[in-house]
Protein backbone atom coordinates (compact mmCIF):
# COMPACT_ATOMS: atom_id res chain seq x y z
CA UNK A 1 0.00 0.00 0.00
CA UNK A 2 1.46 3.39 -0.94
CA UNK A 3 1.85 6.25 1.54
CA UNK A 4 -1.18 8.21 0.31
CA UNK A 5 -3.49 5.22 0.75
CA UNK A 6 -2.08 4.52 4.20
CA UNK A 7 -2.64 8.12 5.29
CA UNK A 8 -6.21 8.21 3.95
CA UNK A 9 -6.99 4.94 5.71
CA UNK A 10 -5.64 6.18 9.02
CA UNK A 11 -7.47 9.49 8.86
CA UNK A 12 -10.78 7.88 7.93
CA UNK A 13 -10.97 5.95 11.20
CA UNK A 14 -10.24 8.81 13.62
CA UNK A 15 -13.27 9.11 15.88
CA UNK A 16 -13.41 12.65 17.28
CA UNK A 17 -16.83 12.06 18.84
CA UNK A 18 -15.33 9.67 21.39
CA UNK A 19 -13.19 12.43 22.88
CA UNK A 20 -16.26 13.83 24.64
CA UNK A 21 -14.54 16.34 26.87
CA UNK A 22 -13.91 19.99 27.50
CA UNK A 23 -10.81 20.57 25.43
CA UNK A 24 -8.13 22.43 27.33
CA UNK A 25 -5.71 24.54 25.32
CA UNK A 26 -2.87 22.28 26.46
CA UNK A 27 -3.13 18.53 26.96
CA UNK A 28 -0.17 16.56 28.26
CA UNK A 29 0.23 12.78 28.14
CA UNK A 30 2.73 11.01 30.38
CA UNK A 31 3.25 7.59 31.89
CA UNK A 32 5.55 4.65 32.31
CA UNK A 33 7.60 3.34 29.38
CA UNK A 34 5.36 1.35 27.06
CA UNK A 35 2.12 2.70 28.50
CA UNK A 36 1.00 3.78 25.02
CA UNK A 37 0.94 7.51 25.64
CA UNK A 38 2.29 8.34 22.18
CA UNK A 39 -0.51 6.43 20.44
CA UNK A 40 -3.08 8.27 22.54
CA UNK A 41 -1.45 11.67 21.96
CA UNK A 42 -1.44 11.14 18.18
CA UNK A 43 -5.06 9.97 18.14
CA UNK A 44 -6.14 12.97 20.21
CA UNK A 45 -4.29 15.37 17.91
CA UNK A 46 -6.03 13.88 14.87
CA UNK A 47 -9.41 14.06 16.62
CA UNK A 48 -8.95 17.76 17.41
CA UNK A 49 -7.89 18.46 13.84
CA UNK A 50 -10.99 16.66 12.59
CA UNK A 51 -13.05 19.16 14.61
CA UNK A 52 -11.37 21.97 12.67
CA UNK A 53 -9.02 23.11 15.41
CA UNK A 54 -5.48 24.33 14.81
CA UNK A 55 -3.33 21.70 16.48
CA UNK A 56 0.36 21.49 17.31
CA UNK A 57 1.78 18.34 18.88
CA UNK A 58 5.14 18.36 20.59
CA UNK A 59 7.17 15.20 20.97
CA UNK A 60 9.07 15.86 24.19
CA UNK A 61 10.27 12.28 24.53
CA UNK A 62 14.06 12.54 24.45
CA UNK A 63 14.51 9.25 26.32
CA UNK A 64 12.90 6.52 24.20
CA UNK A 65 14.16 6.43 20.59
CA UNK A 66 11.85 3.65 19.44
CA UNK A 67 8.27 4.88 19.74
CA UNK A 68 8.12 8.56 18.89
CA UNK A 69 5.40 10.86 17.72
CA UNK A 70 7.62 11.59 14.71
CA UNK A 71 6.78 8.11 13.42
CA UNK A 72 3.29 9.46 12.60
CA UNK A 73 4.58 12.57 10.83
CA UNK A 74 2.98 11.76 7.47
CA UNK A 75 -0.48 11.15 8.96
CA UNK A 76 -0.27 14.24 11.17
CA UNK A 77 0.78 16.52 8.34
CA UNK A 78 -1.99 15.22 6.08
CA UNK A 79 -4.48 16.12 8.83
CA UNK A 80 -3.04 19.61 9.16
CA UNK A 81 -1.38 18.93 12.51
CA UNK A 82 1.96 20.64 13.07
CA UNK A 83 4.57 18.33 14.58
CA UNK A 84 7.46 19.58 16.70
CA UNK A 85 9.91 16.79 17.42
CA UNK A 86 13.42 16.40 18.86
CA UNK A 87 16.34 17.06 16.58
CA UNK A 88 17.56 13.87 14.90
CA UNK A 89 14.23 12.09 15.50
CA UNK A 90 13.75 9.29 12.96
CA UNK A 91 17.42 9.26 12.10
CA UNK A 92 20.22 6.94 13.13
CA UNK A 93 21.64 9.64 15.39
CA UNK A 94 20.21 9.07 18.82
CA UNK A 95 21.17 12.33 20.52
CA UNK A 96 17.75 14.00 20.61
CA UNK A 97 17.39 17.60 21.74
CA UNK A 98 14.27 19.72 21.98
CA UNK A 99 14.08 22.54 19.41
CA UNK A 100 13.43 26.13 20.45
CA UNK A 101 10.21 25.92 18.42
CA UNK A 102 8.72 23.81 21.23
CA UNK A 103 8.09 26.99 23.21
CA UNK A 104 5.30 27.74 20.75
CA UNK A 105 3.20 25.17 22.60
CA UNK A 106 3.04 27.37 25.69
CA UNK A 107 3.36 30.80 24.07
CA UNK A 108 0.91 30.65 21.14
CA UNK A 109 -2.56 30.86 22.69
CA UNK A 110 -4.26 30.49 19.29
CA UNK A 111 -3.42 26.78 19.03
CA UNK A 112 -4.40 23.60 20.81
CA UNK A 113 -1.13 22.17 22.05
CA UNK A 114 -0.47 18.52 22.84
CA UNK A 115 2.64 17.33 24.64
CA UNK A 116 3.90 13.75 24.51
CA UNK A 117 6.13 13.46 27.57
CA UNK A 118 9.00 10.98 27.89
CA UNK A 119 8.62 7.89 30.08
CA UNK A 120 8.97 8.08 33.85
CA UNK A 121 10.74 10.81 35.80
CA UNK A 122 13.77 10.96 33.50
CA UNK A 123 11.62 11.88 30.54
CA UNK A 124 9.56 14.32 32.60
CA UNK A 125 12.55 16.54 33.34
CA UNK A 126 12.29 17.90 29.78
CA UNK A 127 8.85 19.28 30.61
CA UNK A 128 10.12 21.32 33.54
CA UNK A 129 11.25 24.28 31.46
CA UNK A 130 7.69 24.85 30.23
CA UNK A 131 5.90 24.38 33.56
CA UNK A 132 5.96 28.03 34.76
CA UNK A 133 4.14 29.13 31.59
CA UNK A 134 1.71 26.20 31.80
CA UNK A 135 0.83 27.04 35.39
CA UNK A 136 0.49 30.75 34.62
CA UNK A 137 -2.03 30.11 31.84
CA UNK A 138 -3.81 27.41 33.87
CA UNK A 139 -5.65 25.92 30.90
CA UNK A 140 -4.26 22.40 30.78
CA UNK A 141 -5.05 18.76 31.40
CA UNK A 142 -2.24 16.38 32.34
CA UNK A 143 -3.20 12.75 31.80
CA UNK A 144 -1.46 9.75 33.31
CA UNK A 145 -1.59 6.90 30.81
CA UNK A 146 -1.69 3.61 32.71
CA UNK A 147 -1.07 0.09 31.43
CA UNK A 148 -1.48 -2.49 34.18
CA UNK A 149 0.39 -5.11 32.14
CA UNK A 150 3.75 -3.33 32.08
CA UNK A 151 6.49 -5.02 34.20
CA UNK A 152 7.14 -2.13 36.59
CA UNK A 153 3.52 -1.08 37.08
CA UNK A 154 1.93 -4.44 37.88
CA UNK A 155 0.10 -3.01 40.89
CA UNK A 156 -1.78 0.26 41.43
CA UNK A 157 0.75 1.13 44.13
CA UNK A 158 3.62 0.80 41.65
CA UNK A 159 1.76 2.95 39.13
CA UNK A 160 1.14 5.58 41.80
CA UNK A 161 4.86 5.63 42.57
CA UNK A 162 5.64 6.28 38.89
CA UNK A 163 2.99 9.00 38.82
CA UNK A 164 4.49 10.76 41.84
CA UNK A 165 8.01 10.49 40.41
CA UNK A 166 6.89 12.16 37.19
CA UNK A 167 5.12 14.94 39.09
CA UNK A 168 8.19 15.57 41.24
CA UNK A 169 10.49 15.64 38.21
CA UNK A 170 8.49 18.13 36.16
CA UNK A 171 6.76 20.14 38.90
CA UNK A 172 3.26 19.63 37.51
CA UNK A 173 0.44 17.52 38.94
CA UNK A 174 -1.67 15.06 36.99
CA UNK A 175 -5.37 15.79 36.59
CA UNK A 176 -6.75 12.58 35.03
CA UNK A 177 -6.05 8.92 34.27
CA UNK A 178 -6.55 7.04 30.99
CA UNK A 179 -6.72 3.28 31.16
CA UNK A 180 -4.67 1.94 28.26
CA UNK A 181 -4.29 -1.62 29.52
CA UNK A 182 -3.03 -3.78 26.68
CA UNK A 183 -0.83 -6.70 25.70
CA UNK A 184 0.03 -5.42 22.25
CA UNK A 185 -1.39 -7.56 19.43
CA UNK A 186 -2.53 -10.15 22.00
CA UNK A 187 -5.03 -7.72 23.58
CA UNK A 188 -8.65 -8.81 23.81
CA UNK A 189 -11.73 -7.13 25.30
CA UNK A 190 -11.21 -9.30 28.39
CA UNK A 191 -7.68 -7.89 28.74
CA UNK A 192 -9.17 -4.44 29.20
CA UNK A 193 -12.09 -5.57 31.37
CA UNK A 194 -9.72 -7.38 33.72
CA UNK A 195 -7.84 -4.11 34.31
CA UNK A 196 -10.83 -2.11 35.56
CA UNK A 197 -10.43 -2.99 39.25
CA UNK A 198 -6.74 -2.01 39.03
CA UNK A 199 -7.63 1.37 37.52
CA UNK A 200 -10.35 2.00 40.07
CA UNK A 201 -7.87 1.42 42.88
CA UNK A 202 -5.30 3.68 41.20
CA UNK A 203 -8.01 6.33 40.94
CA UNK A 204 -8.81 5.97 44.64
CA UNK A 205 -5.15 6.09 45.68
CA UNK A 206 -4.35 9.15 43.55
CA UNK A 207 -7.64 10.99 43.94
CA UNK A 208 -7.82 11.39 40.15
CA UNK A 209 -10.75 10.45 37.91
CA UNK A 210 -10.53 7.80 35.20
CA UNK A 211 -11.08 9.96 32.16
CA UNK A 212 -11.60 7.07 29.74
CA UNK A 213 -10.55 3.60 28.68
CA UNK A 214 -8.59 3.31 25.42
CA UNK A 215 -8.25 0.33 23.12
CA UNK A 216 -7.31 -0.56 19.56
CA UNK A 217 -10.34 -0.24 17.28
CA UNK A 218 -11.23 -3.94 16.98
CA UNK A 219 -10.83 -4.42 20.74
CA UNK A 220 -12.94 -1.31 21.43
CA UNK A 221 -15.73 -2.77 19.32
CA UNK A 222 -15.76 -5.83 21.56
CA UNK A 223 -16.16 -3.60 24.62
CA UNK A 224 -19.35 -1.95 23.40
CA UNK A 225 -22.03 -2.24 26.05
CA UNK A 226 -19.53 -3.60 28.58
CA UNK A 227 -17.39 -0.56 29.43
CA UNK A 228 -17.74 3.18 29.01
CA UNK A 229 -16.38 5.52 27.87
CA UNK A 230 -14.03 3.73 25.49
CA UNK A 231 -11.82 5.57 22.98
CA UNK A 232 -10.98 3.53 19.84
CA UNK A 233 -7.34 3.97 18.86
CA UNK A 234 -5.55 3.69 15.53
CA UNK A 235 -2.14 2.38 16.57
CA UNK A 236 1.21 3.47 15.19
CA UNK A 237 2.80 0.94 12.89
CA UNK A 238 6.47 0.12 13.58
CA UNK A 239 8.77 -1.91 11.43
CA UNK A 240 11.94 -3.27 13.00
CA UNK A 241 14.82 -4.43 10.86
CA UNK A 242 16.63 -6.79 13.21
CA UNK A 243 18.26 -9.73 11.35
CA UNK A 244 17.15 -12.34 13.88
CA UNK A 245 13.73 -10.90 14.67
CA UNK A 246 12.45 -9.25 11.52
CA UNK A 247 8.76 -10.17 11.13
CA UNK A 248 8.66 -9.71 7.35
CA UNK A 249 5.99 -7.21 6.37
CA UNK A 250 3.88 -7.72 9.50
CA UNK A 251 3.56 -4.47 11.47
CA UNK A 252 4.28 -4.40 15.17
CA UNK A 253 2.17 -1.96 17.10
CA UNK A 254 3.74 0.34 19.66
Amino acid sequence: MDNEKIVNCQLSIVHSEYWNMEHKRLTLFAGHYGSGKTNIAVNYALALAKEGKQVVIGDLDIVNPYFRTADSKLVLEEAGVKLISPQFANSNVDLPALPAEAYRLVEDKSIYGIMDIGGDDRGAYALGRYVPAIKAENNYRMIFVANSYRPLTRTPEEALEVMREIEAACGLAFTDIINNANLGPETTPETVLDSVAYMEKLSALSGLPIFAHAAEISVAEGLEGKLSPVIPLRLQEKYFDLPSQRPGNRPLFG
